[in-house]
């Protein structure tokens, strides 16, 4: 294989969230999220699968950092559990649930580990839900209290910071199609919801800002480039909406200071104006030290009168390798999307904070070759080399996941892991991807 040699200061890293891997969802005082909620509410979820117990990384993290150092990750992504830290969202303070932070950060430290910290990724107190959730505006500022109190507890040693994780997946998902918690059913009321997200993230980085924290600050986006199945127009156009969708309705506030035109229009007409105060956008529009990029697939769509999302139809080249989440392997997506975002966008540096697959992987004889995951992370390296080769600045690259884990509304039948768990013993095992991953980090190439 060609060696792609990576520039030396390049980061490589892994990635979890807290709902997904922790477990200990009533222990030590911890509040319930909407994930709690939402999963303990039978049919959501696919066998009625719960993060209860999960890979119970809240009473193993320490056998989980001695993993990572083994693998020579030198930076590791993870979220904060709101509730556990703030059972109500807002008060009185959880010490427990915040000692649990502090000792991972340390022993992250300990290890080498650079700790890069996600306020957001998606366990709301279910207390805040109560009261509107991300819909109700009140929210933004409990978001900040809640950095604020994370700033002031973790500032001195955690460097990197990511306000929200894919706020499209939690306005959408959540609160349009309902498969994700709180289940709302609601179109309207997911645009309010990606709003507040827009200004609580802005609102997170003033903050930062002002209190003159030695680090960076960003926000992770899913971003799905978009193309059109042949050249006729109406497809064409369909892709282009798509696009407006789910990359520009959070690209576009937060580089250019506005919201996509089309779509826009498009909302108004249908749904009435959305509330928002006469200076959010430009306190969406801040400037941000870097943007993080997850990044799994691209859409592939052409126009379908019949369908109701504006014509919008997604279509499938059945030719082509998926994943068990039946997502399309295609890595040239990735380069398209970095050098579109450099382009069009913005010149800051940029990291993938996600980026990996799942596959039906087996143990067998206490191994797991998952040799379709390496061929998809090396395709995917490479294309991301092409990316620096040609100018975007790329500076690190999180592959999801540092462990298998609880699948959101998949439960626990998606495996994404560089680490095998065992869900009944709690035992984890390296599967083959994470031992070619250590080399790709001790070298910096492919």
């Amino acid at each position: 294989m060609e060696k792609y040699k990576f520039p030396q200061d390049f980061r490589w890293g892994t990635a979890t969230s807290s709902y997904q891997i922790e477990g200990a969802y009533n222990q030590d005082g911890k509040g319930l999220s909407i994930w709690d909620t939402f999963t303990h509410s039978e049919g959501n979820i696919y066998n009625n699968d719960t993060g209860d117990q999960a890979c119970d990384h809240y009473n193993r993290y320490k056998e989980d950092v001695k993993l990572m150092e083994k693998m020579g990750i030198n930076s590791y992504r993870f979220s904060i559990s709101w509730p556990r830290v703030l059972p109500n969202g807002r008060g009185e303070v959880n010490k427990k649930g915040l000692k649990f932070y502090k000792n991972l950060v340390d022993e992250l430290l300990k290890a080498n580990i650079e700790p890069v910290v996600t306020f957001y990724h998606w366990d709301l107190p279910q207390k805040l839900q109560d009261e509107g959730g991300w819909g109700n505006r009140d929210i933004v500022k409990y978001f900040v209290n809640y950095a604020e109190l994370i700033f002031d507890e973790l500032g001195d040693k955690v460097k990197t910071w990511i306000t929200i994780n894919e706020p499209f997946v939690v306005a959408f998902h959540g609160n349009s199609r309902g498969d994700h918690a709180p289940g709302i059913k609601n179109h309207k009321v997911a645009l309010q919801v990606a709003h507040n997200l827009l200004v609580s993230h802005g609102e997170v980085v003033k903050k930062f800002r002002n209190k003159n924290l030695d680090g960076d600050i960003g926000i992770s986006l899913n971003l799905t480039p978009t193309y059109s199945f042949t050249d006729k127009k109406e497809d064409v156009q369909a892709a282009k909406l798509l696009d407006e969708y789910i990359n520009g309705w959070f690209l576009d506030p937060i580089f250019k200071g506005k919201y996509p035109d089309k779509l826009s229009n498009i909302y108004l007409k249908k749904y009435g104006k959305i509330n928002k105060k006469k200076n959010d956008l430009e306190l969406i529009n801040q400037d941000i030290d870097f943007l993080g990029i997850n990044y799994y697939s691209r859409a592939l769509v052409k126009y379908n009168p019949e369908l109701k999302f504006y014509g919008i139809e997604t279509v499938k080249r059945k030719e082509n390798d998926y994943t068990e989440m039946d997502w399309e392997i295609y890595p040239d997506g990735l380069y398209d999307l970095l050098i579109n975002i450099n382009h069009n966008y913005t010149d800051i540096p940029i990291f993938i904070t996600e980026n990996g697959a799942a596959f039906d992987d087996k143990i067998i004889n206490k191994k797991i070759n998952d040799s379709k995951r390496i061929k998809y992370l090396y395709s995917h390296f490479k294309s991301a080399y092409k990316a620096l080769q040609n100018g975007v600045p790329l500076k690190r690259y999180y592959v999801w996941s540092l462990m298998d884990n609880f699948e959101w509304a998949y439960g626990y039948s998606k495996r994404f892991g560089l680490i095998y768990i065992d869900y009944k013993t709690k035992k984890r095992f390296l599967k083959d991807s994470a031992y070619w991953y250590k080399k790709v980090i001790k070298n910096n190439s492919i």
